[in-house]
């Protein structure tokens, strides 16, 4: 066997969830030399499973279980991850169309994605991952590592590390499909192909893959929940007001003149979730060049279209707009015209509030992703050995947006009021279909570049210590990035009816490390100590755009016995900003996209902005006329006012301390046993992140009113009026972002019944938060964000749910060709985090799965999620999609089922 042979870059090692006997059936031994592996949070290779650093996983077999058509469907499901982008897109942001991770709730840019140990490429300028580039079908294992690892993986890896393990050394054909549906929805149908087997007489591997799935559209008026205080607009009938006079009149949908003004309510038409489809192929392989040298490499490749909200929201376009109307107009209504003021020409000046009737808007990206890996590695000597790789990856993408158009005409005159007097604007069903134009909202591409070395042996031919050899690794990590994003013209020129825009980016920005492990055998075979280890690992980063800072691991693994090990880490981490952080230019939205009493609201911007305190009447009334704040009931039009949002060029690092401690029981006189409980704690100083104008008001006005808060600037007033002219959400340095916790994982597989056969198996994650704070400037208190939900505890604002309990757990009855399993899930009570007096009680979810293997060759999955169709909660406040928070399931039940045919050649 070549010790190698099976080997990805850096393999991945299941530590903490796993039973005894499946670690045993997992390990092999050659004659002469043990077979060695890489453990998740190391680089140092070892003939154990084992390490200081605590890893939650998920197996194959879960996996598939789930019918897991997306990764998404995967990482919904754990305990320690919060929702970050889904398929909902309420948090689109930089992340239109994408899924991806956010452990800890501690934001997506803190999260390291990783691909059989090596970085997966990143889509936004944010850093973060779409994970579903990656195949589920591919995926052997899902670890979750615990803690910053910048030491042993480079920065961003601060809240801690998701690996997907792909099944590399896949043998044979296999053919899948799955097909899965919702009331009302969102219907999921996935076909898989994964081929591999050995090449070049023995001595070399090859695995590949051809994947299709595709996602359909959940719309808003298939949930009741979703209809609550819809947001109305104007119709199309319009609503017209004479500039001179003041008088108005309305038309409705039947073409009939009104006094009041009339409106049309879209929200059975919006997305509740976006629809996708994505086509994936890949190719992974191995293969001895020499006696010494295996060549290994990847070839992943992805196109996946999502629709969605996209940034201008799905609100209709419309005109709020003074035109001329001329005497002579025919089409106008004879009950308007007398409401008219002519002037000696014949003209009289009227304000037009529209709907164009083109429908509710719509984005469609397309974002095609790649990523190539080449690697050479092999064995020196008995005691030394060598990786050295290269990896590319690009993502481009297209968004577009529809139903929408340009406003103005290449002379940059009104098109609406062009034909004001040759169009019977009056008519609700005129066809105004000729204004809608496609339009490029953005073009964007975005590049990895890594190259790394890795030294790693032992010291077996200078000294032995009595516990056994010391082990090392040493390397280098090269690795640079840009980002570049064209707007469309309409974006750029702001000639489009979307209150948006968007900008042009052109960066980079590379870094150098040098790092390097180490891994101690203290003692071994004595009392109290079966084995003690000392790990240790430092890394020396230069990036070129900020000052880095080097980092540390110390770690300890103390086997007491076979049935008790305790394991603790001190680490260090620093993530640098990345390119929309420190290169992302200023942008301005109208505030009124975030205001839900404006007809320009976007419900995906929900809980960003909830009103100011002073009109509202809920401001300290000191503080409002210090600040030359109008009087409480004012009315404010939001659409004159800015929401800015950007990077900022002076943004320092993040700085980041980990701690964890932790004991893994595998009692002998249990037989199928096992137990892990890790406590962590995560600080992260200077944190980059942004503060919603909601957070900033209600610190300003109603927690601290004190004129010298500075999170007062964060919202400016118009000297003259009061009334607030922006509202700044630029990328700034935060004081400090904590979090403290623990999560248990246990296992027991036992003998069912005689009568029944077959055997149980119990399953358990859960994620305890002990402390979770907030602290958005060190002149301010921090804010309590334990058990939570809404804007205040959120930068990022991809989740927003801060929960202090969360669990999984599962029971099955294995028979020989079948399992059964019910799953339970939890989400714990959450309090809203500006108002404490409202509570979103716990949610339990209850899940159904069957597997059958029907013969040798094919297989069945049966499922059913959220078996009791349990609704997502409706908050009074807070809310972020229609009426309920983002990060809880607003599909409902859903009922699926999956077919492997594995034909035996």
């Amino acid at each position: 066997m070549r010790p190698l042979m099976l080997l990805s870059p850096i393999a991945l090692a299941i530590v903490t969830t796993t039973s005894p006997a499946l670690f045993a059936a997992e390990q092999t031994t050659a004659k002469k030399q043990p077979e060695v592996i890489t453990v998740t949070g190391s680089r140092i290779q070892r003939t154990e499973l084992v390490s200081s650093s605590p890893v939650m996983s998920v197996d194959e077999v879960q996996i598939q279980l789930d019918r897991a058509v997306n990764v998404e469907d995967i990482t919904a499901k754990l305990p320690q991850a919060a929702a970050g982008a889904n398929s909902t897109g309420a948090t689109v942001g930089d992340s239109f169309g994408s899924s991806t991770i956010d452990l800890r709730g501690l934001g997506q840019n803190r999260t390291l994605v990783l691909i059989d140990g090596t970085r997966a490429v990143p889509f936004s300028f944010r850093n973060s991952v779409d994970v579903n580039i990656i195949p589920a079908g591919l995926i052997k294992r899902v670890d979750v590592l615990t803690g910053g690892a910048a030491a042993v993986y480079g920065a961003d890896a601060v809240a801690g590390v998701v690996n997907f393990v792909l099944n590399d050394d896949f043998n044979g054909a296999e053919f899948s499909s799955s097909y899965e549906t919702a009331d009302g929805g969102n219907e999921k149908l996935n076909f898989e192909a994964i081929f591999g087997g050995d090449i070049a007489d023995g001595n070399g591997h090859v695995t590949g893959y051809l994947g299709y799935s595709e996602r359909k559209e959940l719309l808003a008026g298939e949930r009741d929940f979703a209809l609550k205080n819809s947001a109305t607009m104007i119709n199309s009938g319009g609503f017209y007001t004479d500039v001179a006079s003041g008088n108005s009149i309305a038309i409705n949908d039947a073409g009939q003149t009104v006094a009041e003004r009339q409106t049309s309510d879209f929200t059975r038409q919006r997305y509740l979730t976006q629809p996708m489809e994505r086509l994936s192929a890949g190719l992974l392989f191995d293969v001895d060049v020499a006696d010494s040298a295996i060549a290994y490499g990847r070839a992943m490749y992805s196109k996946v279209t999502v629709n969605g909200a996209g940034a201008s929201g799905q609100t209709p376009i419309f005109v709020n707009e003074q035109v001329t109307l001329s005497q002579d107009n025919q089409y106008i209504p004879a009950a308007l015209r007398q409401q008219l003021t002519f002037d000696t020409e014949g003209n009289a000046l009227v304000n037009v509030e529209r709907n164009l009737g083109l429908g509710v808007q719509h984005t469609k990206a397309v974002r095609d992703s790649l990523q190539f890996q080449l690697g050479l590695k092999g064995d020196i000597t008995d005691y030394l050995r060598y990786d050295i790789y290269g990896q590319y990856g690009q993502t481009d993408e297209v968004a577009t947006l529809y139903n929408n158009g340009y406003k103005t005409d290449s002379n940059g005159n009104s098109r609406f009021a062009s034909l004001a007097n040759t169009k019977d604007i009056f008519d609700p069903n005129l066809d105004l279909s000729s204004f809608s134009d496609p339009l490029i909202y953005t073009t964007r591409e975005r590049t990895q570049s890594v190259f790394a070395a890795t030294l790693s042996g032992d010291s077996s031919p200078l000294f032995e210590l009595p516990a056994g050899y010391v082990d090392f690794a040493i390397g280098y990590e090269y690795r640079k990035e840009t980002g570049k994003q064209t707007p469309g013209d309409a974006f750029r020129n702001r000639t489009s009816f979307a209150a948006v825009s968007a900008f042009d980016m052109d960066a980079s920005f590379s870094s150098e490390e040098f790092y390097a492990e180490i891994l101690v055998p203290i003692l071994a075979d004595m009392p109290f100590v079966k084995e003690l280890s000392f790990e240790g690992a430092y890394r020396i980063s230069n990036y070129s755009n900020t000052e880095a800072e080097d980092t540390y691991k110390l770690g300890i693994n103390w086997a007491i016995n076979d049935d008790i090990r305790i394991r603790a880490n001190k680490l260090t981490a620093f993530r640098a900003p990345n390119l929309g952080e420190f290169a992302s230019p200023i942008t301005a939205l109208s505030l009124a996209l975030f205001d839900q009493n404006s007809d320009q609201f976007v419900p995906r911007l929900a809980g960003r902005y909830d009103g100011d305190p002073c009109l509202l009447g809920t401001g300290d009334a000191t503080q409002c006329a210090a600040f030359g704040a109008p009087a409480a009931g004012s009315v404010f039009d939001t659409s004159q006012a800015a929401y800015t949002y950007g990077g900022n060029p002076d943004i320092k690092p993040e700085q980041a301390e980990s701690d964890t401690l932790g004991v893994v029981y595998t009692p002998s006189y249990i037989e199928g046993f096992d137990l892990s409980l890790d406590y962590y704690s995560i600080r992260v100083t200077d944190a980059v992140s942004q503060i919603q104008p909601g957070a900033a008001l209600q610190s300003c006005y109603i927690d601290n009113p004190n004129p010298n808060n500075p999170l007062c600037n964060a919202v400016l007033r118009d000297p003259n009026t009061g009334f607030i002219s922006t509202a700044i959400v630029n990328d700034f340095n935060l004081a400090a972002i904590e979090q403290t916790g623990f999560d248990l994982a246990a296992n027991y597989v036992f003998d069912a019944p005689m009568d029944l056969g077959g055997r149980f198996r119990f399953s358990y994650q859960g994620n305890f938060i002990t402390e979770q704070t907030r602290q958005n400037n060190s002149t301010v208190a921090e804010v309590d964000c334990k058990g939570t939900y809404g804007s205040a505890c959120s930068g990022d604002f991809a989740s927003i749910l801060q929960a202090d309990y969360k669990h999984r757990a599962t029971f099955d009855w294995q028979l020989d060709t079948m399992n059964f399993q019910l799953g339970w899930r939890r989400i714990g009570e959450v309090d809203y985090a500006v108002d404490r007096s409202e509570t979103i009680s716990a949610q339990n979810y209850m899940d159904f799965a069957a597997s059958w293997q029907a013969t040798d060759d094919i297989a069945v999955n049966f499922g059913i999620d959220n078996l009791f169709d349990k609704a997502p909660p409706t908050p009074e406040v807070g809310a972020n999609h229609f009426n309920t928070v983002s990060d809880y399931s607003v599909i409902g039940r859903t009922v699926g089922i999956a077919v492997r045919y594995s034909p035996h050649f």
